[in-house]
């Protein structure tokens, strides 16, 4: 909308068939953002409501409404908030967020500490626009604008890319801001970890190349005692879609089930995933090295790969430790 149209929204027939008008924590719960979002937008970039009543409490009205949810849609995107403000005000055609990662107008360096998510205060530092764009969703609980966001860059950009360019660094940056937190977040985590986990299972369905399945499998498994599974799943997908067999075991798995596994699928590789130190068993990882099957004389033997922060440090001789995904599975194409 143009200034004019901007200024006029108080007089709007529409506005006037409201009545008083909605609370700002009426609009914040129908956002999913929070009230102190809106008084932000509201100070920051003048997108305030176009009449107040008396004592200046903000009383929303439908043409205002419109205004914060095309906000709202915008910094979904990607789109920077003094940006996505100005788009806003004067109706120009919204750009596609940039994918080098570039600083914006008006934001600074290009950190991506996001202002207009300040009830989250989700500090990405230097990322993706897609990024930021991910996190705002996630801490609005906006599950259809966090499943376009993922399902769109996995169909644009393969599995590899989206784990590492943009689902890790969300999490990641949801996970600090839940430590230092206290129990703040929590909710935020756990709703976005379920979306990723989610959108790296359709991944087959998003492709609609036929996956062709063949050669020895590789086996997935976290570690006894290892909860977290997320890796292991993106790895699962980038396989799958490159039509490799794979075996997911999941999370914590025992000893004795992990060697009975190996025995009964024959693998090429195995993949232990260990995200902290007290659940990295050297021990394990030595016997797997040591386990084969087939004929007496002709006995084979997987490769061990061992993912996660918590083989850090440890030195199991014979064991490949992959640094991310990407260099996971270019290990595995050659097995």
């Amino acid at each position: 909308m143009d200034q004019q149209a901007y200024d006029a929204r108080a007089g709007a027939p529409d506005d006037a068939a409201d009545g008083a008008g909605l609370t700002s924590g009426t609009v914040a719960r129908r956002l999913g953002v929070s009230p102190t979002t809106l008084r932000s937008w509201d100070r920051r970039y003048g997108l305030g409501p176009a009449r107040r009543s008396e004592g200046r409490h903000r009383r929303w009205y439908p043409g205002d409404v419109a205004m914060l949810e095309e906000m709202c849609r915008l910094t979904a995107q990607g789109v920077p908030p003094g940006e996505a403000a100005r788009l806003v005000k004067s109706a120009s055609p919204v750009q596609p967020s940039p994918l080098d990662g570039a600083p914006h107008p008006g934001d600074g360096d290009g950190d991506v500490t996001d202002p207009a998510a300040e009830h989250a205060g989700l500090a990405l530092g230097v990322a993706r626009p897609e990024c930021r764009g991910l996190a705002r969703a996630a801490a609005r609980l906006d599950s259809d604008t966090v499943e376009d966001r993922l399902h769109g860059f996995l169909r644009e950009h393969g599995v590899v890319a989206t784990w590492e360019e943009l689902m890790m660094p969300t999490l990641n940056a949801v996970g600090r801001k839940w430590e230092s937190a206290g129990d703040r977040y929590v909710e935020v985590e756990h709703f976005l970890s379920w979306h990723v986990s989610t959108a790296l299972r359709c991944v087959p369905f998003l492709d609609r190349r036929p996956i062709r399945r063949t050669g020895a499998p590789v086996l997935l498994a976290c570690t006894p005692g290892e909860q977290h599974t997320l890796p292991l799943e993106a790895m699962h997908a980038a396989l799958t879609i490159e039509g490799r067999p794979v075996r997911m075991l999941g999370a914590a798995v025992p000893a004795d089930a992990l060697a009975e596994a190996v025995h009964r699928t024959g693998p090429a590789a195995v993949m232990l995933w260990s995200q902290t130190r007290s659940t990295a068993g050297a021990s394990l990882a030595e016997h797997l090295l040591r386990v084969g099957w087939g004929l007496k004389g002709a006995r084979q033997k997987p490769v061990v790969q061992l993912g996660g922060p918590g083989w850090r440090g440890a030195a199991v001789a014979g064991a490949a430790y992959p640094h991310s995904l990407s260099d996971a599975v270019t290990a595995l194409r050659a097995r």
